[in-house]
């Protein structure tokens, strides 16, 4: 089976080189050069734009940030579309509106390929070992051509249902939990720094009782470290809890909670730390008190 991932990121990667070990033959798709050589250093086949790809492939995996790079990597002028095999199957795995993933899959359609509107969870470490959770919705057809790639990436697969969009809604829902944990473990954290607590103590008082959540647990530990090298970017939450609210707007339906912790990645990001780890939203609160942070105080 001829495969191609498109986003050499922190979970494109990890995702490219699962399909490797699969035995699958797998094309990497990425602009930058180092990411390209790093994958082929790998055992893979690398070229910088989709429209490079090899003609026949049965599968693209596309895990870039949004439906814009989605809609580009596959219909634009560099895409890939004209050179997958007549029935294969377009895997899309970055988080977008559920509209977005309708209008992609009707494209597909109309060009005789199948979709799978199939976001992803689990972050760079799961990734690479080819264990993320894919909550997907598509066709049946859809499904058994994707799958031997969604049994290289993933150890957990939803099958939502027949309609593209599905896989979307539940992805957009998952991101309003994720950013608001993320933004009250920073605020938090951010509170017992201030009220004179040790954050190393804190952190293993919270993480071994009723108040913590995953992303404490994860997200605190870069920060007591002063880690800030980007799994998953302050950015990233700019944007999808954008769409949160825009999905929440057309239903008129409110999101409070989810809208305020926009706000404070926004902030982040205008701060300039929108391409760090995005537990890193902490810093809105060291710039409003003065708190110092554990990993700063190193050196």
């Amino acid at each position: 089976m001829k495969v191609a991932v498109i986003g050499l990121g922190a979970m494109g990667m990890g995702a490219a080189k699962s399909c490797l070990r699969a035995g699958l033959a797998t094309t990497g798709c990425d602009l930058r050069e180092a990411a390209r050589a790093e994958f082929v250093a790998a055992g893979g086949a690398a070229c910088a734009s989709p429209a490079e790809v090899p003609e026949g492939t049965d599968a693209v995996l596309l895990l870039v940030v949004n439906a814009a790079q989605t809609e580009a990597a596959l219909f634009g002028e560099a895409g890939c579309a004209a050179r997958i095999a007549p029935g294969g199957v377009l895997i899309s795995s970055a988080t977008m509106s559920p509209d977005d993933a309708r209008r992609l899959a009707a494209t597909a359609e109309a060009r005789g390929l199948l979709y799978l509107d199939a976001p992803v969870s689990g972050g760079a470490a799961k990734a690479a070992s080819g264990e993320m959770t894919v909550m997907a919705s598509g066709s049946p057809a859809a499904f058994d051509r994707a799958q031997s790639v969604l049994d290289a990436v993933a150890t957990k697969v939803w099958r939502l249902g027949d309609a593209p969009g599905i896989g979307a809604t539940v992805k957009v829902v998952h991101q309003l939990l994720a950013g608001v944990h993320i933004a009250v473990a920073a605020e938090a954290m951010a509170l017992g720094i201030r009220a004179g607590a040790d954050p190393r103590q804190l952190y293993d008082v919270v993480t071994s009782a009723a108040g913590n959540s995953w992303m404490f647990e994860n997200r605190m530990a870069r920060v007591l470290e002063g880690d800030d090298a980007p799994r998953s970017a302050v950015d990233i939450f700019v944007k999808d809890l954008g769409l949160v609210a825009e999905m929440a707007r057309g239903l008129n339906h409110p999101v409070p909670l989810a809208s305020q912790a926009q706000q404070l990645f926004t902030a982040a990001s205008a701060m300039g730390h929108g391409r760090a780890d995005d537990g890193f939203v902490i810093r809105v609160w060291q710039a409003l008190t003065g708190i110092p942070l554990p990993g700063d105080r190193k050196g």
